[in-house]
């Protein structure tokens, strides 16, 4: 029997190996040769990502946390359409390249590139990684004009970014359109995270005046990010690949136009392919088809039966619906409920 694991599962594997070995001194050359162990066998990782993990093992829990924070957000934001997100990161979170490079596909590389980003992030300001902690740069300036000076833990989201970088972006190895768009779209789930960094503010003084102010930057929480990156979704460019006068490989993208060769912009979501359909099971273009999803009749959005069942009809079923109610809470000190139930009706795309 082949034992299978996740890549956030591998990764705690690492560490708690190097970690019962080493003893409470920290991590020594046994973890290293555990996690050259761990990462070789680790599934989907491409040979530049294993130098990484070998190098990195600490971050890579980290890693494994982002990755898995961009595949939930993913199927939040498109749990009522066609693709749903359902297909991704089996058996591994850093699977096979899938054919079509569909606008699906952008918000996917992009949404996965930031959670990994604003996990490596986290994990610095909570002291779970080496070579990383708070940003340093920013404590104990202040700000006269506006009256107040960083102080607390101030996110270090460059470190964070830089870090997501070397290691998605260490995938794309062959050089042509699937690549550059690839890199563009890790590129904008980065941008996306550190332009929507906040600013919050502590007032210090006497009976609560505010003598002193001290700020630091915080990260977004990351719906807000997933929410951001769908929006580029819906205005996400099709580009098609330039290529050099020298050479036959591409050198850059440009959007697809008549008569331009003007290049998407920074925070654009680019693709190369129409979107399927989504309507039946293919694997290699990350569909599980809709057969046997649920469906809504009366709705106007993209989880209409006739939409997401794509024309093949649907079935009703019944099933009764029950919840706590009526709850009240008695001095001192329990609370006691009804149990309501509803019989309503739902429905299953065929």
């Amino acid at each position: 029997m082949r034992l299978k694991l996740s890549v956030l599962d591998l990764c705690h594997t690492v560490l708690c190996i190097g970690l019962t070995l080493c003893g409470e001194g920290g991590v020594s050359s046994v973890l290293a040769l555990g996690a050259s162990i761990i990462c070789r066998k680790m599934p989907g990782l491409s040979p530049k990502q294993r130098i990484f993990c070998e190098a990195r093992p600490d971050a890579m829990v980290a890693i494994g946390t982002g990755a898995r924070l961009g595949i939930e957000e993913c199927r939040y934001q498109f749990q009522h359409s066609r693709w749903n997100c359902s297909s991704l990161a089996q058996p591994s979170l850093f699977g096979p390249e899938l054919k079509v490079g569909s606008r699906e596909m952008a918000f996917y590389y992009a949404i996965l590139s930031a959670g990994i980003a604003h996990a490596i992030t986290n994990a610095c300001s909570h002291g779970n990684l080496s070579y990383c902690s708070c940003d340093q740069d920013k404590h104990g300036n202040q700000d006269h004009e506006k009256g107040w000076r960083w102080g607390g833990c101030s996110a270090d989201v460059k470190h964070g970014i830089r870090l997501s970088k070397d290691f998605v972006d260490a995938r794309e190895v062959k050089r042509n359109a699937r690549t550059l768009m690839n890199l563009h779209n890790n590129l904008v789930g980065r941008k996306i995270l550190e332009k929507n960094v906040r600013l919050e503010c502590k007032c210090h003084g006497v009976s609560g005046s505010c003598t002193v102010k001290t700020c630091w930057v915080t990260l977004p929480h990351f719906r807000e990010v997933g929410y951001m990156l769908k929006d580029r979704y819906k205005e996400a460019v099709m580009v098609e690949p330039m290529r050099g006068r020298r050479q036959q490989l591409p050198t850059f993208l440009k959007l697809k136009r008549p008569q331009s060769y003007s290049k998407p912009a920074e925070t654009d979501l680019v693709y190369i392919d129409n979107s399927p359909n989504f309507c039946e099971r293919d694997n290699t273009i990350g569909s599980m088809g809709t057969h046997g999803r649920r469906c809504t009749r009366t709705s106007s959005l993209s989880d209409n039966c006739e939409h997401l069942c794509c024309g093949r009809g649907y079935e009703t079923f019944q099933y009764t619906h029950t919840w706590q109610c009526h709850c009240k809470f008695h001095w001192c000190c329990h609370v006691t409920c009804s149990t309501c139930s509803e019989r309503t009706q739902a429905y299953m795309c065929n």
